[in-house]
């Protein structure tokens, strides 16, 4: 009886040991997965992952613009220097597609199916990439943080691997249209904007809080046409006393120059998509031969989603202002700069949020499903599995004299159907050495 019980015990005991052995080899091949990188995905190796994107370098809209990518590209070194991405450095193969949507279709199939890249990332503009978003979706290829505020990217539904990422047109509208209510009540009020979804976006959101009766003059541009005077003399036979204008840098400068070549001088509200202060100052110089500079942006109002560049005491702004110094600074420090890394910043975030070895798929459930925190925009990203939004507010602020920033209010945020809202959160600040966890 003792002698069958023993052995019973031990016999117990030896299948107890080779289930804990058993264990203990599957605990360290799992161990082994999870730090151990491998090619999990098109554009993913052990040591490389590789992002893609198309900017106009070259084209209407490269004065300034031109600039994003190779500040984006800066913060990526910055993060390689530091480790990069579980031991992976990031390549970003960003090409030039003039702002051209024709050149955009090639150039994204190129990265697509020649380099491989593992997402997009950033590709400029609202007509281009509207130009790509459906083959992207069909490939299933993660098209993150288009640099473009339409508010088509909130579409999980067409387009379920499109994320937006500044705040779209329709409520930064919202909100300079509220700043036009409250403080420039009673004026005639005109619109300047690009004939496309960028300008009618924002229209939408100015038509949400401006009354139809205040609103004296619509005037519109494309990209391939310079001679704004006919719109310039139209808003100023309307009576227009302020104009809002959604307009890329380009058609900025040339309104304002227009403007004062007519004598006409009303209040200028502008898109914080065409109104970085070191950009329009060096357009304004270079179009009028140097004969005017940046005293027609006195008093110019706009908007912020981002720390204001003149913010030397902001953390944000010292950590992209000293990467800016290191990797380019032959390139001005410029608002342009500050969302090209800003917009990088959020891009590492996601993917060590998607964990060592990313799929396509799972950087898309990644953004659906964490709630990102801790980055350098003024208000949260809506990001959810229904909601693609990104920044979902602004800040309004205005241009002194001598070119300098100045916040107007408390930062608002919305949707594009919601109430106007103001925001209470409190501001992030970076990470010891830059890079988020």
């Amino acid at each position: 009886m003792n002698n069958r019980t023993n052995g019973m015990t031990s016999g117990i005991s030896r299948v107890a040991l080779g289930c804990v052995a058993a264990l203990l080899a599957a605990c360290g091949q799992a161990s082994t997965v999870e730090t151990t990188n491998t090619a999990s995905a098109p554009g993913i190796t052990a040591t490389e992952v590789k992002i893609g994107s198309t900017q106009p370098l070259t084209g209407p809209a490269a004065p300034g613009y031109s600039e994003i990518a190779p500040a984006s590209n800066a913060y990526f070194q910055y993060v390689n220097a530091h480790g990069g991405i579980f031991g992976r450095r990031i390549t970003y193969d960003f090409q030039d597609d003039g702002y051209n949507p024709t050149r955009t279709a090639s150039v994204t199939r190129q990265l697509v199916l020649q380099d491989t890249v593992f997402a997009m990332f950033s590709a400029l503009g609202t007509p281009t990439h509207l130009a790509v978003a459906d083959y992207l979706n069909s490939e299933k290829v993660p098209d993150l943080f288009v640099s473009s505020g339409c508010n088509c990217w909130n579409n999980p539904s067409k387009y379920p691997y499109t994320f937006g990422w500044q705040p779209d047109y329709t409520i930064e509208g919202k909100i300079l249209g509220q700043y036009i209510q409250q403080n420039l009540a009673g004026k005639k009020v005109g619109y300047f904007y690009q004939n496309d979804e960028f300008g009618l976006d924002g229209v939408k959101g100015l038509d949400l809080q401006i009354p139809s009766a205040s609103v004296v003059s619509r005037q519109n541009y494309v990209p391939t046409n310079t001679n704004v005077g006919p719109q310039l003399a139209a808003l100023q036979g309307a009576g227009a006393e302020v104009i809002v204008s959604y307009t890329i840098p380009a058609f900025t400068a040339l309104a304002l120059l227009t403007a004062a070549k007519l004598n006409y001088h009303p209040t200028w509200v502008v898109s914080n998509v065409g109104s970085d202060v070191p950009t329009l100052t060096g357009l304004l110089t270079k179009f009028s031969q140097g004969k005017v500079g940046g005293q027609l942006l006195t008093s110019l109002v706009t908007d912020a989603y981002l720390p204001l560049i003149t913010d030397t005491s902001n953390p944000w702004i010292s950590l992209f202002k000293g990467i800016h110094d290191q990797y380019i600074s032959s390139f001005p420090w410029d608002g342009n700069v500050l969302y090209g890394m800003a917009q990088a910043y959020t891009l590492v975030q996601v993917l060590k949020a998607a964990g060592r070895n990313p799929t396509r798929a799972g950087v898309v459930k990644t953004l659906e499903t964490t709630k990102l925190t801790g980055g350098p925009g003024l208000a949260p990203y809506g990001y959810g599995s229904g909601n693609h939004l990104g920044s979902l507010g602004v800040q309004v602020t205005t241009v002194g004299a001598d070119g300098s920033l100045a916040t107007v209010g408390p930062i608002y945020t919305s949707t594009d159907s919601g109430p106007i809202t103001q925001y209470a959160g409190t501001p992030a600040t970076p990470p010891a050495n830059g890079i988020p966890s």
